[in-house]
Formats: structure tokens, C-alpha cells, sequence
């Protein structure tokens, strides 16, 4: 009985505590699911109109992100065999037009990309990695699939198909999409869903290369040195190309058993062979979304097991407010409210929410909840110290002129950045009092702009504020004086 009562004052604690402080650096992300049209799109883009309304359709979501003060879109950029932005590769996902490979006469992710810059959010490339569909998704891909350009890195399983993590060709694979998506776009990250292999997977059918690969390791730890294996490839593939580039994946969202609780036989290193603690401790990721889709003791002791073992590195549990929906559980909104307050006072990097379709309809009020009490500020992506720890140059000559119709113009001197590959973008602070305390988020006007000019523009007048501050921002979120 003590125990309960003393579990029920710390998180009323723990309430109180969020409650008074707002983090000026916390990733608020939501995922954007693209397979079977979950979240976008619903029009298909077969004609001007339709990648109008399309387009339109992804404008409305990220529009409703920023007023909530989100920063980080995981975008779904391939599903199972098939992707949402123009490959050499790959075919394009049928939910744009109707048809396997059909053209939407746009790029998806390019056009996500650039919509997510002029709100000040990161776009990461969401991308499905190891299963492929079942027979009737493959059939319908036809010569595109990879089942048919490259059968010796795919296996069927269970009416479905998947890449072979146990072939050496698998991870090279994977890299080539990775690679059009790195080079081509300006994405902010790259995040790999079902980067495992299936659950409970006993007779995945890979004894071939086991017995070609083992080298005397037990089947168990082979399948995760598999998965590691490709980990480490991408995650060096990438950094090669672009060291800012977040590399994350989503995994089980329970590691292990923890020392008190027990996974109940779901979790990501016996399960499916995802051994994401060590991919942690050998500093091949830099954020780990882990899929926490639970409540109470199945949920805090394994967020905090996570960031115990994070190794210096972001962890963002991911939330599962689709719960929240009565035809999909029996949660309530308050449960999400304490997961967000234990997320912030154990210094967790921030929260996931999947998916945005369950944001965009309020349910519960959860946006609600989260626009007037939780993400009432704007926050700054945590940085990322251990790919670059040094800040851009100073901003200097900061210049405000008003103009007409109450508006302000700021200009002020470009900053560098020791990388010289990225221009920084700034952030601008404006308050009531001098100087701008820039350690305050509810100063924060913008972020991530471009350029060295900057017109503020108060919907509300009585609501100007008087005094300005501008700092410069590196890819790895860097923040000058």
C-alpha cells in the first residue's frame, strides 16, 4: 500500500514539475503514415486538381503541426517495396494515383521537404526496410519489385515476402535507396521502421546462409549481427554523404526485461532480434524512436531502461495516442499527459506521436491539450555533440526598421559554420524586456530561417513585442551566443 501511495506522489510530482518547466530543446515528432492512406493522401493525384488537393491534403496537416508547435515530420517515404518520391529503383507507392508505379506528376518528398523547411520542422525520410508485402502487393509490383530485379537477397515467409538480413547484398541494397534519398534531397534524417526480423521468426528461412555465415555464432545472436550489420552500413553510408543527416530507427519498445518488470515475451532483442542498446553503445544512431505503445509499468520502467543505456544519444519514445481511439483501446488522455510529464522530468530527448491522423481529429482533445498545455512554445531540436560541437559565428549587426502596417523588419550580418558545406539558419527572440532571454522558449519567434532578413509580423498588435535577439543554428543543432 505505501508503495502505491508513494508511485502516486511522484508522478503528481512529476506533473508539477513539467508543468512549471517548458524544455527550450525537445523533439515533438509526428509520424505521417503513407500505406493504405492512413494519414495522407486521401485524393489520388491524377489530374491538376487531384495534386492540388493532394498537396493541399499534406499542407493542412503540417499547418496544424505548427500552430502546435511541432518540429520533426516523419514522413513515410517507402512502404514495402515501393516509395514516395522519383526513383531509379524503386516504384512509385500506388496511394498517389490509384496504380503501382503510377507518376502524381510531383515529387511527394521533395514537395514534403520544402513544406516542412517554411515552417521551421525537420522532414525525416520514414522508410520501411525489410518486408516487402504479401503476395498479392508483390504481384501487383510485377517486374518493378525487388523480388523479381534482385531474388537472391529476398525470401518468402508466411504468405509474405521479405529482404534477407542474413545476405550480405541486403545492406547494400537498402543503401542504394538511401543513398538516391541522401543525395537528392534535403532531408533532416533518415528513420527505418521494421529494421528486424519478423517476430517469433523460428523458421525464418535463412538456415542456407546461416550455415554459409554463422562462423560457429548461435542462430539467435547471428540474425542480430545480421541487423547490427546493417546498421552500421547505413549509418556510416550516410554519414559519408551527409554527417547531419539524423540516422534513427523505431524498435520494439521494450529491449530486454528490465531487472523489476518482465516484457511478457514482446521485445526488441529476443523477439526480433534487435539488439538496439548495442547499435547505442557503438554510437551507430543518433535517435531511437522505440515504439512504447503501452501503459503504466509496461511503459515507465522501459522508457527509463532506454535512456539509462542511451549512451549520450536522443531517445523519443514513441506514444501510442491511436489508443486514445475507443475502436482502438481504452485509453484515456490522461495517460499520454503523465507518459509526456515522465518523459521530461527523466530528461528524454522528446515524444513521437503515432500517428497524426489521431492529432488532426483531436481525439480526446489531445491537440488541444497539447497546443494549450503541453507544446504551448516553440522548441529547438536537441543538438547532436557527438557528430559536431561546435556553433556557428555569432550573428552580428542586427538591424530593426519599422514598416508600414506594423510590421518589423530584422536584417543583421551572416554567421559561419566551421562545416562549410551548411550555411547556418537563425533563430530570432523577441520580448518585452531587455535583453532577450533567449533561454526562454516563449521568446522564440522562428526558427530555421534562411537568410539574413527577417519580417515579424504580430497577428495580434497589442501582442508586439519590443526588443529582438537572432542566433545562428548548425545542421547538428549547434546554437551561437
Amino acid at each position: 500500500m505505501k508503495r502505491i501511495v508513494f508511485t502516486l506522489l511522484y508522478i503528481a510530482f512529476l506533473l508539477l514539475l513539467s508543468a512549471e518547466q517548458l524544455p527550450k530543446y525537445e523533439v515533438r515528432a509526428a509520424w505521417i503514415t503513407a500505406v493504405y492512406g492512413l494519414d495522407w493522401p486521401a485524393t489520388r493525384a491524377t489530374s491538376p486538381e487531384g495534386i492540388r488537393k493532394q498537396q493541399a491534403e499534406l499542407i493542412e496537416i503540417l499547418d496544424r503541426l505548427k500552430a502546435a508547435n511541432f518540429n520533426t515530420v516523419l514522413f513515410q517515404t517507402r512502404t514495402r517495396g515501393d516509395v514516395l518520391y522519383r526513383s531509379s529503383i524503386e516504384p512509385f507507392n500506388s496511394i498517389l494515383t490509384g496504380k503501382t508505379g503510377g507518376n502524381p506528376g510531383y515529387d511527394p518528398l521533395a514537395f514534403a521537404v520544402e513544406e516542412c523547411h517554411k515552417r521551421g520542422m525537420e522532414c525525416h525520410a520514414w522508410m520501411v526496410a525489410i518486408p516487402l508485402g504479401n503476395r498479392k502487393h508483390v504481384a501487383a509490383l510485377g517486374k518493378e519489385s525487388v523480388t523479381k530485379r534482385k531474388p537472391a537477397i529476398c525470401v518468402p515467409y508466411k504468405r509474405e515476402y521479405f529482404l534477407n538480413p542474413g545476405h550480405p547484398q541486403t545492406k547494400e541494397y537498402l543503401m542504394s535507396l538511401v543513398r538516391e534519398v541522401v543525395e537528392r534531397y534535403d532531408v533532416d534524417g533518415v528513420h527505418f521502421d521494421y529494421l528486424r526480423y519478423p517476430e517469433h521468426a523460428t523458421h525464418f528461412p535463412d538456415n542456407y546462409d546461416y550455415r554459409k555465415y554463422g562462423n560457429g555464432r548461435d542462430l539467435a545472436q547471428w540474425r542480430r549481427d545480421n541487423i547490427t550489420e546493417i546498421v552500421r552500413y547505413l549509418y556510416k553510408g550516410v554519414k559519408a554523404l551527409k554527417p547531419w543527416v539524423k540516422i534513427s530507427t523505431c524498435p520494439v519498445g521494450k529491449y530486454r526485461d528490465t531487472s523489476r518488470y518482465s516484457s511478457r515475451g514482446w521485445n526488441a532483442f529476443n523477439t526480433v532480434y534487435q539488439d538496439v542498446q548495442g547499435w547505442l553503445g557503438e554510437g551507430i544512431q543518433d535517435q531511437v524512436y522505440p515504439m512504447m505503445y503501452f501503459r503504466g509499468n509496461g511503459f515507465y520502467p522501459f522508457a527509463l531502461d532506454w535512456q539509462e543505456q542511451s549512451n549520450g544519444r536522443q531517445i523519443i519514445p514513441g506514444l501510442g495516442i491511436y489508443f486514445l481511439d475507443p475502436r482502438e483501446g481504452d485509453w484515456t488522455v490522461d495517460e499520454v499527459e503523465r507518459q509526456i510529464n515522465f518523459t521530461r522530468a527523466h530528461g528524454l530527448a522528446g515524444q513521437g506521436h503515432y500517428r497524426v491522423k489521431y492529432l488532426m481529429d483531436n481525439t480526446q482533445e489531445l491537440y488541444d491539450i497539447l497546443e494549450e498545455d503541453y507544446y504551448t512554445a516553440p522548441a529547438l531540436q536537441p543538438a547532436m555533440p557527438w557528430i559536431d560541437n561546435i556553433p556557428p559565428t555569432t550573428p552580428q549587426g542586427l538591424t530593426v526598421e519599422k514598416q508600414a502596417e506594423g510590421y518589423w523588419k530584422l536584417t543583421w550580418q551572416p554567421a559561419t559554420d566551421n562545416d562549410k558545406r551548411n550555411t547556418p539558419t537563425y533563430v530570432i527572440y523577441g520580448s518585452d524586456t531587455y535583453p532577450v532571454d533567449t533561454s526562454n522558449p516563449e521568446n522564440i519567434l522562428a526558427q530555421r530561417v534562411r537568410g539574413t532578413e527577417y519580417i515579424y509580423a504580430p497577428i495580434r498588435p497589442w501582442t508586439a513585442r519590443k526588443y529582438f535577439a537572432v542566433t545562428a543554428v548548425d545542421r547538428c543543432g549547434n546554437e551561437s551566443k
